[in-house]
């Protein structure tokens, strides 16, 4: 990188800013890496939590429908479903973290009234709306923790990136800048002892 650069005192003055606001960068991008690895962790703690409460849910699900199917049968029970006017629906939206864009993912329609699921068509039975209520369960378990899973996907895409950054400031950037500060600056001094001794030369004459 010396070899590309003049020695001139104007090229100092010009690299020592650009050293001195590429370091700003530099430590922006840190704080930035260190805040999104923080926001990481902590949603990543709540993410384990979530797929442990959806395990369970889904075994409670599991065994709320088959346990109205073998009291109720499985016609009524399909009967149930059919009759719902309503079903769940799925809006994604965008939220924000650190500057970074991540998905926003909202349900609609998730856990539905007695008369949304029809119930005046087919009859009430206690074990279908326990089984309907616990896949309204699931069904909102499951859409926080794609949200969840998508928001750290894309906060660990950013926070690689971010490092890839960091590093290549920190190991290639700077040191590279500083190397040529150094050599503009030995020049400088090299030249400025070669015109001392040459007015001197010229002062013996």
């Amino acid at each position: 990188m010396a070899l590309d650069i003049k020695p001139t005192r104007s090229e100092l003055i010009n690299l020592k800013r650009r050293i001195k606001q590429t370091s700003s960068g530099y430590n922006l991008l840190k704080m930035k890496r260190d805040g999104l690895f923080h926001e990481f962790r902590i949603l990543l703690s709540e993410m384990i939590s979530a797929r442990e409460e959806l395990v369970g849910t889904f075994r409670d699900a599991v065994q709320a429908i088959n346990l109205a199917s073998s009291i109720e049968g499985g016609l009524s029970v399909k009967s149930a479903a059919i009759a719902s006017s309503k079903h769940p629906e799925v809006e994604v939206s965008r939220r924000n973290i650190m500057g970074v864009v991540v998905p926003k993912v909202e349900g609609q329609n998730l856990k539905l009234s007695a008369e949304d699921r029809g119930l005046g068509m087919v009859g009430g039975s206690p074990y279908i709306d326990e089984a309907a209520d616990s896949y309204s369960l699931l069904v909102e378990k499951v859409v926080k923790a794609a949200e969840m899973e998508a928001t750290l996907k894309r906060l660990l895409e950013e926070i690689e990136a971010t490092k890839r950054r960091v590093n290549a400031l920190e190991f290639k950037v700077i040191p590279e800048m500083k190397e040529a500060q150094t050599f503009i600056q030995l020049r400088l001094e090299e030249m400025e002892r070669e015109e001392i001794f040459r007015l001197k030369r010229f002062k013996n004459k």
